[in-house]
């Protein structure tokens, strides 16, 4: 059952990595240029905007993929990694997300904390395929 779950997340996450990625290429960009920011850091903002959307959408992708191994092979391990998705898609692209809007540091220095639970979830989706046996 929690297989379905995280089925539903990565689709939540990949709905919202399109709208934000789409708001992030036309109104962001709209304001920024209309902003007081420096060109350079309107740049760079956008580029940090673009990368929170990219990682996102591939552990949405991720999130769907456990989804579906965990419906037909529930292990806690996939489990662990889908929150460790879950939770790294939050920090590190939200984390990212908010400090482009706000220009708060404080938001950049938690992403790389959102980094690390990104790829403790690829290591649980390894360790969990790891321990798939063959049914033949």
């Amino acid at each position: 059952m929690r297989g379905r779950w995280w089925l539903v997340a990565g689709a939540f996450f990949g709905f919202a990595g399109v709208a934000l990625g789409a708001f992030g290429a036309h109104g962001l960009k709209t304001s920024l240029r209309q902003s007081q920011l420096a060109p350079e850091e309107q740049e760079r903002r956008l580029e940090n905007w673009e990368t929170a959307a990219r990682y996102q959408m591939v552990h949405a992708l991720a999130l769907v993929c456990v989804g579906i191994i965990a419906v037909s092979r529930p292990r806690r391990t996939f489990d662990v990694a889908a929150v460790a998705f879950c939770g790294g898609v939050v920090i590190f692209s939200g984390g990212l997300y908010t400090y482009v809007l706000t220009g708060a540091k404080v938001w950049a220095m938690i992403v790389p904390l959102g980094g690390v639970l990104l790829l403790a979830g690829w290591v649980g989706l390894m360790i969990g395929c790891l321990g798939i046996q063959n049914s033949d």
